[in-house]
């Protein structure tokens, strides 16, 4: 091993021999082992590439989509794209197409630096080209089975069976730290490298969260009904409605930059400056961090979740469209404030801190507080799930007064409760093969409905889902959507429309990326309806009447100082009318 630099391909044989055995203990020792004996500088690129990022910095991007990652895969490989999409038919993976395409090739040779530094190129370049261009450079430089690992981390998916605690657990053994240490670090930096880094220089104390770099967000654990609820979360829950928004995190630093970022911990301050302007206006000398959800809200009024659709993506939006669809972010908890990381204070006192921030007051109503009330019942909780559904939110939060924020897992402080407003019969026109443990099969289907009762009608699309049949039942589709594939386009086929399923659904909204111009809201397969034919499914004026139906209502939020549950839920505090 060169003390300089550590040869990639060594990183890539560890990966094979990790992917190779199934023993999570025989996975872990033989990470363990090789992230021992890497050279510092080397730790925290070796560690981020184990975990699927290509890139260090978890605020950048690749931005490399399907589309690039092939153009670069062809050039580099010198091969056309029908031979291009036979290899990833055969294999079913970027990687290993990448792989064989790139077999007896005349590269080989790169370290771990100079691979990081490649990605680097690639997320710093100006345009869509000159990063294929680079990445075509990257690809003509490795070795076929460097190629297969460095394609695997550029699609960010290794497929070695290395789940993130894995990798925790590889990191603590490796330099004899204590496995809840490593945790608690990863999960206060939401940074791998850096967390390896600290271990390997026994300094996981000095762990801490980064305003200014976005942590993981926690998420809640799904419940069947108000009974399962107060099982989990005993004498008291919390409650607050579930917003149809987009979840985002904003950090505010000592100087006022501002900072604001989504579920995926893309930045996204230029596409939504109200909200930045708003929090840059607190007009406090501390650094803070927010979680909250970013819903549609112009003059009182909660707007549709497809409004907001057109404000996503748009990175400088028009000031007719900010006046069009305005947002408000809804804050419901404080993960940091006044030098002081929250994460493991109790829920109930986070939130006191979040109050007394006086949010809406001093931000003209741009940020407000989630509507907080407690239920003692399964029967309040049902009450509170069906006000929330009346005032046009998803279901219910339901949390723990004394838990913990936990970045990027789900646990049971948080609960979320929702039931599927109805079920359509739809047909399958589209299906796509799958990622991670589904992939090799097709298990991500779209789905049509008629456009009327006529025997000659068109099929209009109104969503896509992928959750909810066995591996058995989508080993047994597959075969089947084999055999009446229409149109093979590489990762996604045309079928013929022969399939019916029966799909549940929690919204419906209007969407113009469907031809029907709906869209269903977290849609999940129910069944395979053998015993319908495709001139059975929903019409498009089944869908009309679903949207009709769906009730107007109002939007409670907390828009003063509160105190605890009782206190809020009593004081019956900015009833917002819709």
């Amino acid at each position: 091993m060169s003390a300089k630099s550590t040869a990639f391909v060594e990183l890539a044989a560890t990966a094979a021999a990790v992917s190779a055995t199934r023993s999570k203990n025989a996975k872990r020792d033989l990470l363990a082992a090789y992230l021992r004996g890497l050279p510092a500088h080397d730790l925290a690129p070796a560690s981020v590439f184990f975990a699927g990022r290509p890139l260090v910095d978890p605020t950048a991007k690749l931005g490399l989509g399907w589309v690039q990652q092939n153009a670069a895969l062809a050039a580099a490989s010198g091969t056309d794209d029908e031979a291009l999409r036979a290899a990833y038919l055969r294999h079913s993976d970027f990687g290993d197409a990448a792989a064989e395409l790139l077999e007896g090739g005349t590269g080989g040779g790169l370290t771990i630096a100079e691979v990081a530094s490649a990605f680097a190129s690639v997320a710093g370049a100006g345009s869509a080209a000159e990063r294929i261009r680079l990445m075509t450079d990257l690809f003509r430089r490795v070795s076929g089975e460097e190629a297969r690992f460095v394609g695997r981390v550029a699609s960010r998916e290794t497929r070695i069976g290395l789940r993130e605690g894995l990798l925790e657990e590889a990191i603590a053994s490796a330099f004899k730290a204590s496995l809840d240490e490593v945790r608690r670090a990863h999960m206060l930096t939401g940074e791998i490298g850096e967390t390896a880094l600290l271990a390997r220089d026994g300094r996981l104390a000095e762990a801490a969260l980064h305003v200014g770099r976005p942590i993981r967000f926690m998420l809640a654990s799904p419940v069947a009904d108000a009974n399962e609820v107060m099982r989990r979360v005993g004498r008291e829950a919390w409650i607050e409605d579930k917003y149809d928004g987009i979840r985002a995190q904003l950090h505010v630093e000592r100087d006022t930059t501002v900072r604001l970022f989504s579920r995926d911990l893309n930045e996204v301050t230029r596409s939504f400056p109200e909200i930045a302007e708003a929090a840059g206006a607190l007009g406090t000398d501390a650094p803070l961090v927010i979680d909250g959800e970013l819903v549609p809200w112009r003059e009182g009024m909660v707007l549709d979740f497809a409004s907001l659709q057109t404000r996503l993506g748009r990175i400088r939006p028009s000031k007719e469209l900010l006046a069009q669809v305005p947002v408000v972010l809804v804050a419901f908890d404080l993960l940091h404030h006044e030098g002081r990381d929250l994460l493991e204070v109790p829920l109930r006192d986070r939130r006191a801190a979040l109050e007394a921030l006086g949010l809406p007051d001093r931000t003209g109503e741009r940020m407000l507080l989630s509507h907080l009330a407690a239920a003692r019942s399964a029967g309040e909780v049902d009450r509170h799930f069906d006000d929330a559904r009346q005032r046009r939110n998803e279901g219910l939060m339901v949390k723990d007064p004394g838990s913990a924020y936990q970045p990027g897992r789900r646990g049971l402080g948080w609960l979320k409760l929702k039931k599927a407003l109805a079920t359509l019969d739809c047909v399958v026109v589209g299906v796509e093969w799958g990622h991670g443990k589904r992939h090799g099969v097709l298990s991500d289907y779209t789905f049509a409905v008629r456009e009327t009762d006529a025997p000659s009608a068109r099929l209009l699309t109104i969503g896509k889902a992928y959750t909810g049949l066995t591996d058995a039942e989508i080993a047994v589709m597959t075969e089947r959507f084999k055999g009446i594939t229409l149109k093979d386009l590489g990762r996604y086929r045309t079928v013929v429309p022969e399939v019916v399923v029966e799909i549940a659904f929690d919204r419906i909204t209007r969407s113009a990326r469907h031809r029907s111009g709906f869209a269903m809201r977290f849609p999940r397969i129910v069944r395979i309806r053998v015993d319908k034919s495709p001139t059975e499914v929903d019409t498009l004026a089944a869908v009309g009447a679903l949207f009709g139906k769906q009730a107007s209502g109002r939007i409670l939020l907390a828009t003063g100082a509160g105190g605890e549950t009782e206190r809020i839920a009593a004081s019956g505090q900015a009833d917002i009318s819709v």
